[in-house]
């Protein structure tokens, strides 16, 4: 189960409310959604210097068993830029070779390129892409998780609507 698993969430800086929404989720208990934070491990003060915050940044995706990303425009252009904090994430990310849902910010159940960093796309890195719901995403990582080590799948997919449907979505 998901809230056994260390979780990272990977997200631009313009989409920190939506990570705050995530960790109330958690808190709520009329909402069935929980997760182990992998950013509660090895923090990093923002005066630290970029070195040190990359360290901690390896640190905690070393400790990590998955990811959600927030999918954002914002996100994309950042985690491919080269240049970010999150584009460190995701080559950190691949490197490690760490399943990623794709939680859509714009709520679409479909695979929303926009919302993908390019790094994601070019590797062909098997993930799975949902709306920014508890419900699909705490379905997606108690699912997907635990077959993408067997998977011979690559690039981005989605569940079809029946998954939503079996979930009162």
């Amino acid at each position: 189960m998901s809230y056994r698993n260390k979780t990272y969430i990977a997200f631009a800086s313009e989409d920190i409310k939506h990570y705050w929404l995530m960790k109330a989720w958690k808190q709520n208990e009329n909402i069935d959604f929980d997760f182990f934070n992998a950013h509660d491990l090895f923090e990093a003060r923002d005066s630290s210097s970029p070195e040190t915050i990359k360290r901690r940044l390896r640190e905690r995706l070393n400790n990590t068993k998955q990811v959600i990303f927030l999918g954002s425009e914002d996100g994309r252009r950042k985690g491919g830029d080269g240049d970010s904090f999150l584009a460190y994430e995701i080559e950190v990310i691949l490197e490690l070779d760490l399943p990623i849902v794709i939680a859509n910010l714009c709520q679409s159940r479909n695979i929303v390129m926009d919302n993908i960093p390019q790094p994601l796309i070019d590797q062909k890195h098997f993930s799975v892409s949902v709306s920014f719901q508890p419900k699909i995403i705490q379905y997606a990582l108690d699912n997907y998780v635990d077959g993408y080590a067997k998977s011979e799948m690559q690039g981005p997919h989605r569940y079809v609507g029946r998954i939503y449907d079996e979930l009162g979505m």
